[in-house]
């Protein structure tokens, strides 16, 4: 196998959706966090693309996609999704999802059940209908007082990192994370906060019926193994893994543990 060469395209129509893509195979798609891009898989997308064809997206409003009129919804980027299936002509897909790529990923089997091959979810949870009010609020605060103050990430990215991070003194993999938080742009972000708390309510977790694999890493404080062994409870036949020295960004944190999991579960998928 040579060297994996990385392709970035943006595919329309409005808004244009960013991704890189490379390797051939089966295809499998990268969906980032709230706080990410399609540079959080730098790590994960030249080894995946060994045997794969893989494809890392800027979900819209984020990294070198195109802004866009009106709240964010989830099931909008599940059409988004669908158009770049649509581009590549690909019938089929797995798809990898961290945390709010996770529900992504959900959003998409739901309303695309026929071309999702397995599902990888990681770091995830049960979306806005599995926090109370007092919750809601204080995520929403927490990823928004700052903006709406008047302060820009790079002010307070550190202070979000070291609260998503599993060990602080991992200085490179924090590094990543606050540099993925720079990127950010701030109405398309709170746009994005605004429309977690506000319509992501789906709940398909019971009638998944692709072969699927629970991610977490066993620091996660935003969406700890506790919750990731319940979702794997209720998809049947799932597998959950959770990932030592990690938080929740076990891609970045644990990317050579991340990406062995990841190649294991599709070889025993091929038997």
């Amino acid at each position: 196998m040579g060297e994996v060469i990385l392709k970035t395209i943006k595919i329309g129509p409005h808004p244009h959706i960013s991704v890189d893509y490379a390797g051939e195979g089966e295809t499998v798609f990268l969906l980032h966090g709230i706080g990410g891009n399609k540079r959080n898989w730098d790590d994960n997308i030249s080894y995946l693309a060994k045997n794969h064809k893989v494809i890392a997206w800027d979900a819209r409003g984020y990294g070198a996609s195109d802004d866009y009129e009106g709240p964010f919804n989830f099931s909008d980027t599940a059409n988004d999704l669908a158009k770049v299936f649509d581009f590549f002509k690909c019938e089929r897909a797995h798809l990898v999802g961290l945390s709010m790529g996770a529900r992504i990923a959900c959003w998409f089997y739901d309303a695309y059940p026929e071309r999702v091959k397995s599902l990888v979810l990681c770091d995830t949870n049960f979306g806005s209908k599995g926090l109370s009010e007092d919750e809601k609020i204080e995520f929403v605060n927490s990823r928004t007082i700052p903006l709406r103050e008047g302060k820009t990430f790079k002010d307070f990215s550190h202070l979000i990192a070291q609260s998503l991070i599993g060990n602080t003194q991992d200085h490179e993999a924090l590094q990543k994370l606050i540099n993925s938080l720079n990127m950010l742009r701030k109405e398309s972000y709170l746009k994005t906060v605004d429309g977690f708390v506000s319509n992501d309510n789906l709940d398909v977790f019971s009638a998944i019926k692709v072969p699927s694999l629970i991610l977490v890493g066993e620091l996660d404080r935003l969406t700890p193994p506790e919750i990731a062994k319940k979702i794997s409870k209720i998809i049947k036949d799932s597998e959950l893994k959770i990932i030592k020295h990690a938080g929740h960004l076990i891609n970045i944190e644990q990317p050579k543990v991340f990406n062995n999991c990841i190649t294991n579960f599709y070889k025993d998928l091929r038997g």
